[in-house]
């Protein structure tokens, strides 16, 4: 089993090369740099002489876990994509860690980053998962994230939503192509969260089939300069952005009624029923203001049926009294 240590750094042609007049136990006080990638690695041994480390190279190995790093407190970059790694456990120490590379591994939750509150990149795509899986994200280590985190990939993992990513509003790139995103209105919700999102890839999910996909996203993203590989025209995005507000603002007068009808559509009315008139002061008996005419909003005279038979010389209060009598 092929281990790395402090011997096979020191057997190493390249660092040997490196170290030319130094011993070697200052050479690793000086490391800051270590390149072990495509070396058939399976574990991670004892490194803790090299105190200054800050970029560890081991993709394309046989690991399987993520260990014997409690000394790399100075680590910002951690390569360990294509390997066998199933759990993201031991990276609490790595508190300066901005760049995380765990792409094509058999990783099925992503945890384990409470402490890493400076990450700035991570990258997850291509897991290896059991058949009808998803990758799955613990929400305190999202949590963690949500002040640092600049640029996730989570390409080709059965997602089927991303409402759990929501508080990660400074995501500025996200990737979730060839994933199982269905519902647009879903997403509208979270990236009208990410205010700073610029590039975004959803490209191969089911959502992009649905009409007006690409117009919605490019609304609802203010920001955003790149949709699924493709650049978006500011003259196209102002476009867009005003036609919405003029559909808003339709239905809004369609919805409310007080912005349709006049004013004048309920006059005041007598004790008797009858509406009077502002200029006159006469009565109008069974005049009716419906807003069939909403531009004039001059009331409406009902059918000549309903209109009550009136001798020319009598008046409708006459009526009245006389019906009292």
């Amino acid at each position: 089993m092929a281990c790395l240590t402090i011997d096979l750094i020191a057997k190493s042609e390249k660092h040997f090369k490196k170290r030319r007049g130094i011993s070697l136990l200052q050479y690793l006080k000086t490391l800051t740099h270590l390149h072990f990638s495509n070396r058939n690695i399976e574990e991670i041994g004892d490194l803790s002489m090299c105190r200054n480390l800050t970029v560890l190279y081991l993709f394309e190995n046989r690991l399987t876990k993520i260990c014997s790093l409690d000394f790399a407190s100075n680590l910002t970059h951690l390569y360990l994509q294509n390997n066998n790694i199933t759990h993201m456990n031991n990276l609490s120490n790595l508190k300066k860690l901005t760049k995380l590379y765990l792409s094509r591994n058999k990783i099925s939750v992503v945890e384990g980053l409470e402490e890493l509150s400076g990450l700035k990149e991570l990258h997850l795509e291509n897991q290896q998962l059991e058949p009808g899986d998803q990758l799955l994200f613990d929400p305190i280590s999202v949590l963690a994230l949500a002040e640092s985190l600049c640029v996730l990939n989570i390409n080709n993992n059965n997602i089927e939503d991303i409402k759990d990513l929501s508080v990660l509003k400074e995501l500025e790139h996200f990737s979730a192509a060839q994933n199982k995103l269905l519902h647009i209105d879903e997403l509208e919700d979270v990236f009208e969260l990410w205010s700073k999102l610029l590039i975004l890839d959803l490209s191969g999910n089911p959502v992009c089939k649905q009409r007006k996909y690409r117009d919605r996203l490019i609304v609802v993203c203010q920001k955003l300069g790149t949709l699924d590989g493709k650049d978006i025209n500011e003259i196209t995005r102002q476009f867009l952005v005003n036609w919405k507000a003029a559909k808003e603002g339709k239905k809004r007068k369609y919805k409310d009624p007080m912005l349709t009808w006049p004013e004048v559509a309920h006059p005041p009315r007598n004790d008797f029923g009858f509406a009077e008139s502002e200029s006159s002061g006469s009565t109008h008996p069974l005049q009716i203001y419906p807003p069939n005419n909403m531009h004039s909003g001059e009331p409406q005279e009902p059918p000549r049926s309903f209109i009550p038979a009136q001798s020319p010389s009598r008046s409708p209060f006459s009526e009245v009294i006389s019906l009292k009598s």
